[in-house]
């Protein structure tokens, strides 16, 4: 697997890139795959595994941002939109539309007359073509559409439609396109040291895997490390970091059909289902601290139970029942004031240096204009020649319906894993549990999966029993929590530092 990983590099030092792109989460991706498909020789390389970071924690949502349209960012909201739709046409097996049920109760900000007026507008900012049309309901209709909602004065609610996807499907499938139209890929390649030395930049690149350091000549260089974006000596990156935590419970502890945004004062919360699961979340913390392991402290999963059990008083969801969890860090742009639900989404793309550009904040759902944007900064300023961007129509995979990926996590099989370790770069055992298929998270039992996946790992890449039980010790520690009995979090300490 190693020799694999150092041809991808020494692949890339054959002679200078046009572009290479620092970080392999989304946006980092979506450079790649626009920059490939204009005629760009563009490589990329990632510390360690693709989607490590944020682009595999997020809440998996494709949206326009309905609180953002409460705050009066009708051009952010706009742009979301028109992306949201465009991800569902170039990659619907990641972008399956999802009805959202907001309640609206008395004394509280989110009234339903303004809710009604935001959501009707929310559809036409999508062109006037939104995943569905959104409507408002009465109280009792409410009541009948979520079983166990909270009927303490309840006025009624409005429904309307944003997507839902699979956050580390969607990197690794961009980076499957951009890797068929000629882009260099490599994970578990950390750059070490980057200058400029004449009309090139010259970075030297250590493979963790075969522990041997390559120089890397390039035109331009894309810094789209998200949160680490600040760590290279010619950035110019600044960063107000936020935690955000999901949990997962069994979907018949809260059996609900359509996402059910959950409110306090002005936060959004979302329970949203996801086949024999539910996803609680999301917090909205500033956040300082490690970037690899953002933790989960028990105060972070109680302030989602306490947010969702009194939505739903009768649901009573205790710690214990929590399956699984993630936690993330959302790369803001850099802003003091305010709360960090607050701070805009909006994105920032710089040229600090002749050839070094800063690409920064967004989120999940802009990801391919933020490339596209990249991109043509660039070769305006390389004035290379190219084609023209066609990223907006051209379909992320060749199968509309490919077997590997999806929304759910594939069936367990020996076939899937090969799939992943020969197609999709997976060379660890938490590659393929937590971001290849979601396994880690979707099941209670992970650990028993794990097994059988660290042998079919291993016959795939040979290795031995020692191997394979570092492998175990390595991927128990990716999980947050570390190793539980039957993968339940516990409230004795914090989770993941």
């Amino acid at each position: 697997m190693s020799d694999g990983a150092m041809r991808r590099l020494i692949e890339m030092t054959e002679r200078p890139l046009d572009v290479l792109v620092i970080g392999g989460g989304i946006v980092g991706s979506g450079v790649a795959r626009d920059a490939a498909m204009r005629g760009l020789r563009a490589g990329l390389v990632d510390q360690r595994d693709f989607a490590f970071g944020t682009s595999s924690r997020s809440s998996r949502l494709l949206h326009g941002g309905l609180r953002y349209l409460a705050q009066g960012r009708l051009g952010l909201v706009h742009e979301s939109s028109v992306e949201k739709m465009i991800i569902h046409r170039i990659a619907p097996h990641l972008a399956m539309p999802l009805p959202f049920v907001f309640p609206t109760r008395k004394r509280t900000q989110w009234k339903l007359w303004k809710l009604r007026i935001g959501v009707k507008l929310y559809d036409l900012l999508c062109g006037g073509r939104n995943l569905g049309k959104s409507t408002s309901m009465r109280r009792a209709e409410v009541l009948r559409r979520v079983p166990g909602l909270n009927e303490y004065d309840l006025t009624g609610a409005v429904r309307y439609f944003d997507g839902f996807t699979n956050d580390a499907r969607l990197v690794l499938d961009t980076l499957r396109s951009a890797h068929r139209n000629g882009a260099m890929l490599a994970n578990y390649a950390a750059v070490e040291h980057v200058e400029r030395k004449g009309d090139l930049w010259e970075a030297t690149l250590h493979d963790r895997l075969a522990h041997r350091r390559v120089v890397v000549k390039s035109k331009s260089i894309v810094n789209a490390a998200g949160p680490w974006g600040s760590t290279f000596a010619p950035s110019r990156v600044k960063l107000r970091l936020s935690k955000g935590v999901h949990l997962v419970v069994d979907h018949s502890r809260l059996p609900v059909r359509d996402a059910v945004v959950m409110t306090e004062g002005s936060r959004i919360l979302f329970a949203i289902p996801w086949g024999e699961r539910t996803i609680l979340g999301t917090t909205d913390t500033d956040y300082q601290g490690s970037l690899d392991s953002p933790g989960i402290d028990p105060a972070d999963v109680r302030y989602i139970l306490d947010v969702t059990n009194r939505t739903f008083p009768s649901a009573r969801i205790a710690t214990e029942e929590v399956i699984s969890a993630w936690s993330g860090l959302r790369p803001l742009i850099a802003d003091p004031h305010g709360k960090p639900s607050d701070i805009s989404r909006k994105h920032q793309i710089q040229m600090t240096d002749p050839g070094w550009f800063d690409v920064a904040g967004g989120k999940l759902t802009t990801y391919r204009l933020m490339a596209e944007q990249t991109v043509d900064k660039l070769l305006t300023w390389a004035k290379l020649p190219a084609r023209d961007c066609t990223t907006s129509e051209v379909a992320l995979l060749p199968e509309k319906q490919p077997r590997f990926s999806g929304i759910l996590p594939p069936p367990i099989s020996r076939e899937a894993v090969e799939h992943y370790c020969q197609n999709e770069w997976a060379v660890n055992l938490d590659d393929v549990m937590i971001r290849r298929t979601s396994w880690s998270n979707y099941h209670r039992d992970h650990l028993t999966v794990a097994e059988k996946v660290v042998g079919w790992m291993a016959e795939v890449h040979g290795w031995n029993q020692p191997h394979r039980q570092e492998q175990m010790i390595q991927y128990a520690a990716a999980i947050p929590g570390g190793v539980h009995s039957r993968g339940v979090l516990t409230e004795q300490q914090p989770i993941g530092t």
